[in-house]
C-alpha cells in the first residue's frame, strides 16, 4: 500500500490518523459489549474505516453525507457526541431516534448527516434532492452518498445516478466495494469486472480508488469536490475494500475463503497508515499510546453515560402525535369576492400557480410537466411563468423523484410530484411508505412533499390507468390523504396540502377534470384538511363517500326525491372526520359507505368497522358498503361499467332503507 502525502501537512496527516483510529477503537469496544449482551446488534465496518473517514474529512462541514451501516467514521468525524451515539445503539431516548430505530438509521441536521433505511440505496435519490436544493439556492456544495456493491443491483441506484447525470447534480456516489452482499459474492451480483465501468453508461465521470488507503480516499474526494463545486456534475467513485467481519455479527464469515481474509488483513487501513506515519516521523510509539488512551477514555465516558440512561417509557399519546410534524392549519379565506366559473382541472392548475407564487421554494416535478404541460395540461404555461428550474421534467423514475422530493425538503424546499397516473406510483412505493411517511417519527425530519395522483376509472383506460389505489396509503401512518370531489375543494385542498409540512397524497379523479365546473374564488384560499362536509341533508340514512362517489350519490338522490339522506363528502381520508360521521349516524341510524375502489380492503371497511364499534347503539340496521368488483379494472366500456359500483348503489340504498 503506497501513501502519497503530496502537499499535505503533518497536522493533516495526524488528524486523519486520529480520525481513522477512533471508529476502530469504538468497534473493538462494541464487539466486547455484544459478547456481553450489553448491545443487541452490530454491523461492523472493521477494515473499511478509511472510506468513511477519508471522504468525510474531505468535505465541508455543512455538506450533506448519506451513510450506510458500516460508516461509523462519518459520525465520529462530524463530531456526533459519543454518548448520544451509544444511546442510539442501545435504543435509549437520549439517542437520535428516541429509541424508535437502531444503529445508523437516523439523520441529524446539526451534523448534516442523513441516515439510511433498511431498503438499500433508498438514500441515493434523497441525495439528488439535497444537491438540487443547493443548486437552486446557488450554494456551491456537494453531496456525498454511499452505496454498497450489493446495493448497486437496486433500482434506486440506477434511477438516482441517471437523474443526477441528466440534471448535472453535484453528488458523489461512493460505492464501498467490499466483495460481498451479505454472503453473496460479487460474481453473483453483477457481470462487469468493476463497478466503476458503469459510470460511462450514465455519462458521468467515474474513478476507482484504494478504499483501504485513507490518504488516497481523502485526496481523491478533496479534488473531486473542489471541481464539482465550481462545475456541478455527478461523479461515481468505486472504493475497493473488504469486510473483515460478517454482514452483522450473527452472520459470521464462514462463507469467505481464508485466503481472502489473509490477503485483506495484510491491507488493514489502520495499521498500514500507522506504519506510514511512523516511517514519516509524524508518529512515535509514545504518541500512539497517548492518542489511544485519550480516545479510549472518551469512549468509556460516553458509554458510562449512555448505560446510565433509562430505556424509553411508552407514551401512546406522544407516539401518535410524533407521526406528524406539528402543524396547525390557519384557514385562508379568499382575499376578495370575485369568482370565475372553472372546471375541476382548472381549479387544480389555479392552486399550483398560486402556491408557486406563495412559496418561492416550491418545486414541481413530474413526467412531461414542463413545456408539454403534463398529459392533462394542468401545468401548461408554467415553464414560461416560473422557469424550468422550478417546473422540472423528470426521467421515467418515480422512486428517484419521490426520493429527491424528500431531499429537497431536507434542504429547505417544498416539492410537488405529479404521478402521470396514480397507477404508476407503485414504482415509487417504498419511498412513500418507508421514507416520507416514517421520517418525522424516526428522527424528526418532516417531508414537505405533495404527490398528485390522477386516479379513477370511467374513461375505458384499462387495468393500468384506472385504478383507485388510495387504500394502499390509508394504512400508512405519517401520510395525509385528500380526495376532492369538486372544483372548490380541489383548489382549496391542494393549497392546504402544499402549505402543510407533512407528506400529502392528493387524489384527483380524471373523469372529473372536465366534467364538473363551479364558480370558485379567483384568489388564494385553503380548505381545512381533516374536515368533511355535508353535500345533502336528510333523516333517512347516512351515505359516506368521497371523490366520484359524491356525484353518483347526488344523482341517485336527485332521481329519488322521496329519499332524504345525509350525504357526507369526506374530502380528507387520512385523517378522516369521525365527528361529522358520528353526528350524522346518531341522527339517521342507518349507514352506507360508498367508494370507487374495490370493495375488499377498501377504506369503507375501516369506516364501517369504526361506526359499528363507536355508534352501535344508534344503529337501526347493519352498516352496509358498496364498491367496485374485486377484479382489475377492465378495458371495454361495458365491462368497466359493470365493474364500477354506480348502478349497485341505488339498490343498496333501497335495501338499507327497507331493513
Amino acid at each position: 500500500m503506497k501513501f502519497r502525502r503530496k502537499h499535505y501537512t503533518d497536522d493533516t496527516l495526524l488528524a486523519l490518523y486520529k480520525a481513522i483510529l477512533k471508529p476502530r477503537l469504538i468497534e473493538e469496544k462494541m464487539l466486547i459489549l455484544l459478547r456481553q449482551n450489553r448491545i443487541s446488534k452490530w454491523f461492523s465496518g472493521i477494515g473499511q474505516e478509511a472510506i468513511a473517514v477519508g471522504s468525510t474529512m474531505a468535505l465541508q462541514e455543512d455538506e450533506y453525507i448519506l451513510p450506510l451501516h458500516r460508516n461509523l467514521g462519518v459520525f465520529t468525524v462530524r463530531n456526533c457526541p459519543l454518548h448520544q451515539l451509544f444511546a442510539q445503539f442501545q435504543g435509549k431516548p437520549t439517542g437520535f431516534t428516541k429509541g424508535r430505530d437502531r444503529s445508523f438509521h437516523f439523520g441529524t441536521q446539526e451534523h448534516h448527516i442523513i441516515g439510511m433505511i433498511s431498503h438499500l440505496n433508498a438514500q441515493l435519490p434523497v441525495a439528488d434532492g439535497i444537491a438540487l436544493a443547493d443548486m437552486l439556492a446557488n450554494r456551491n456544495k456537494v453531496t456525498l452518498a454511499y452505496s454498497g456493491d450489493g446495493g448497486t443491483s437496486e433500482g434506486d441506484f440506477h434511477e438516482a445516478l441517471n437523474v443526477a447525470a441528466v440534471w448535472n447534480l453535484p453528488v458523489i456516489f461512493l460505492i464501498e466495494n467490499n466483495g460481498y452482499g451479505l454472503s453473496t459474492p460479487n460474481n453473483e451480483q453483477y457481470k462487469c469486472e468493476y463497478l466503476v465501468s458503469r459510470g460511462a453508461g450514465y455519462g458521468m465521470k467515474a474513478v476507482q480508488i484504494d478504499g483501504n488507503n485513507v490518504l488516497e480516499v481523502y485526496d481523491t474526494i478533496v479534488q473531486l469536490s473542489a471541481q464539482m463545486r465550481e462545475n456541478p456534475h455527478p461523479v461515481l467513485v468505486e472504493a475497493l475494500t473488504f469486510r473483515m467481519r460478517g454482514h452483522e455479527e450473527a452472520s459470521g464469515t464462514k462463507y469467505v475463503p481464508q485466503v481472502l481474509l489473509d490477503k485483506w488483513s495484510a491491507l488493514d487501513p489502520v495499521s498500514n497508515y500507522e506504519k506510514f506515519l511512523l516511517q514519516e516521523g509524524i508518529l512515535t510509539e509514545a504518541v500512539i499510546a497517548e492518542i489511544r488512551a485519550l480516545i479510549k477514555e472518551e469512549i468509556n465516558v460516553g458509554l458510562e453515560k449512555a448505560f446510565l440512561d433509562k430505556m424509553p417509557e411508552a407514551d401512546t399519546k406522544q407516539e401518535l402525535q410524533d407521526m406528524y410534524k406539528p402543524f396547525v392549519q390557519t384557514a385562508h379565506a379568499p382575499a376578495n369576492a370575485t369568482k370565475t366559473e372553472k372546471r375541476y382541472i382548472d381549479a387544480i392548475s389555479d392552486a399550483l400557480r398560486e402556491s408557486m407564487l406563495a412559496y418561492p421554494n416550491l418545486v414541481l416535478m413530474g413526467q412531461d410537466i414542463a413545456e408539454y404541460g403534463g398529459v392533462f395540461k394542468i401545468t401548461d404555461g408554467f415553464v414560461k411563468q416560473f422557469g424550468k428550474e422550478r417546473v422540472r421534467n423528470t426521467p421515467l423514475c418515480e422512486s428517484a423523484i419521490i426520493g429527491a422530493a424528500l431531499g429537497l425538503s431536507i434542504n429547505g424546499y417544498k416539492a410537488m410530484v405529479e404521478m402521470q397516473f396514480a397507477d404508476f406510483v407503485s414504482c415509487g412505493f417504498n419511498q412513500i411508505v418507508n421514507n416520507l411517511a416514517k421520517s418525522y417519527y424516526r428522527w424528526g425530519q418532516h417531508a414537505d412533499v405533495v404527490i398528485r395522483m390522477p386516479t379513477g376509472a370511467g374513461t375505458a383506460a384499462g387495468p393500468f390507468h384506472s385504478q383507485s389505489n388510495e387504500a394502499w396509503f390509508f394504512h400508512t401512518p405519517g401520510l395525509k390523504i385528500v380526495y376532492p370531489s369538486n372544483p372548490y375543494d380541489a383548489k382549496g385542498l391542494l393549497n392546504a396540502a402544499i402549505e402543510d409540512p407533512n407528506p400529502v397524497m392528493y387524489f384527483e379523479h380524471k373523469s372529473l377534470y372536465r366534467s364538473v365546473a363551479a364558480a370558485i374564488p379567483d384568489s388564494y384560499y385553503t380548505v381545512p384538511i381533516g374536515k368533511a362536509v355535508l353535500t345533502a341533508i336528510g333523516e333517512d340514512l347516512t351515505i359516506i363517500t368521497y371523490g366520484m362517489g359524491v356525484h353518483w350519490c347526488l344523482e341517485i338522490l336527485a332521481k329519488h326525491p322521496e329519499i332524504h339522506a345525509d350525504l357526507i363528502d369526506l374530502r380528507t381520508l387520512l385523517p378522516w372526520d369521525k365527528e361529522t360521521v358520528a353526528a350524522s349516524v346518531k341522527k339517521t341510524g342507518k349507514v352506507l359507505v360508498v367508494h370507487e375502489d374495490c370493495l375488499t380492503g377498501g377504506i369503507g371497511g375501516e369506516i364501517a368497522a369504526w361506526v359499528a364499534e363507536h355508534c352501535f347503539t344508534s344503529l337501526d340496521a347493519p352498516v352496509m358498503r358498496e364498491g367496485s368488483l374485486d377484479t382489475a379494472v377492465p378495458f371495454a366500456p361495458t365491462l368497466e361499467q359493470n365493474f364500477l359500483p354506480k348502478y349497485r348503489i341505488e339498490e343498496k340504498i333501497k335495501k338499507l332503507l327497507a331493513f
